[in-house]
């Protein structure tokens, strides 16, 4: 059994289907890369999994528990944490208020903590008390990270954690997958960045137009059939 996988999955805003039927799976301690064009579904596919929108309680499983049908307040305690797109800070809290929202509904203890947080990146420590929106925009990323992993999830989220940063600068970000990764969460990644996602997923997951056009380990998937995959071009 998967600690979380789709079954069909579809999702609407109103009239307008933006899924069709997808189907993905998460192992204990993998870390899955979904990657596609803008419009692709793949922000659809996080909102669905964190209960922001809701589906049908059968086509989402977590631990074998149907949770498509719940919110996202109640997604959380059950061990899921999303670091959304943007990174969303609160302007008027510091960065380290910023962190302690992610404690929110938590109902277990676990490895992560200001202190483990403030390890994973010490320049947060250095800026614990600074308001969350004056830092630079990774530093603003590893709060959002760092805030999602407060409520020590079972499985993290992450939606275009690299988006509009440096090079430089998304690589310090992917340098603590690892370290998030040892403390027992598994990872979901959406990107953009098809050379980012391949060095650190152990699966891969493209979509087109709302559906999985391929699927793959990056050691089995060629230049090719991901080009052919993420554009819509025939073998």
């Amino acid at each position: 059994m998967a600690l979380l996988e789709t079954s069909g999955l579809t999702a609407h805003y109103g009239d307008f289907q933006a899924l069709f039927g997808v189907d993905i799976r998460l192992e204990q301690g993998e870390t899955v890369a979904i990657i596609g064009a803008n419009g692709a579904g793949k922000t659809t596919l996080m909102r669905s999994l964190s209960g922001v929108l809701q589906n049908a309680p059968d086509m989402i499983r977590l631990d074998g528990t149907a949770i498509g049908g719940l919110s996202a307040e109640d997604v959380m305690p059950l061990g899921l944490a999303m670091v959304p797109e943007g990174r969303r800070l609160f302007p008027s809290l510091s960065v380290e208020e910023n962190l302690l929202i992610g404690t929110y509904g938590r109902k277990v203890d676990g490895h992560w903590t200001l202190e483990t947080i403030y390890d994973l990146f010490p320049i947060l420590r250095e800026r614990r008390n600074s308001p969350g929106t004056a830092l630079s925009g990774g530093q603003q990323q590893m709060v959002a990270i760092g805030r999602a992993l407060m409520s020590n999830p079972k499985v993290l989220l992450c939606d275009e954690i690299s988006l509009g940063l440096a090079p430089v600068v998304i690589k310090d970000i992917y340098a603590a997958v690892p370290k998030i990764q040892e403390s027992g969460a598994s990872l979901i990644v959406v990107e953009q960045d098809i050379g980012q996602a391949m060095k650190v997923a152990d699966r891969v997951y493209c979509m087109m137009e709302g559906r999985v056009t391929l699927e793959g380990t990056p050691d089995t998937l060629s230049r090719d059939d991901i080009h052919n995959a993420y554009f819509g071009v025939s073998a």
